[in-house]
């Protein structure tokens, strides 16, 4: 079974630096009954449909599968519930780990967050000087809580 061991933070942009080379992402959710996700992502020029289960710590079941960009579009347009999250993605290496920093769009602009994913819930990483305070496990955090409850609602 497919495991995502993720920790989320917030960051100081001004400390981050440049960035070069984001990719696009746009993202539709389909509605489920409970607290597990049906996903389905355009990045750039490719697309995924992608399974969540409940989160259990910072762990969570997931299936990610490459779909064609074609029906990703369809999936998002037909199926998908509400608005899209958008947001441009950067990849950063530090300390042998790949951080994945979000800056948000439309009406989650303002939110930055960073994200890594790690082999086990114990496993240890240096924090970058950019990050500024854990998110992990706060559902409002989750992208597609910010369907219903985007960071311009936020106080």
């Amino acid at each position: 079974m497919a495991k995502e061991i993720e920790r989320k933070f917030l960051l100081d942009l001004t400390k981050l630096g440049s960035l070069d080379s984001g990719t696009l992402i746009r993202q539709g959710y389909i509605t489920t009954i409970d607290k597990t996700v049906v996903r389905t992502r355009l990045a750039g020029d490719r697309a995924y449909l992608t399974l969540k289960g409940k989160n259990k710590g910072v762990t969570r079941t997931e299936f990610e599968y490459e779909i064609p960009v074609n029906d990703a579009q369809e999936i998002i347009s037909e199926l998908c519930n509400g608005p899209v999250v958008e947001k441009t993605r950067y990849l950063i290496v530090y300390s042998g780990h790949t951080w994945e920093v979000d800056i948000f769009h439309g009406d989650n602009d303002g939110l930055v967050v960073a994200e890594i994913e790690l082999e086990s819930e114990q496993e240890t990483f240096e924090l970058p000087h950019w990050i500024t305070t854990e998110v992990s496990g706060d559902p409002k955090y989750y992208n597609s809580s910010l369907l219903d409850n985007p960071f311009k609602h936020w106080k």
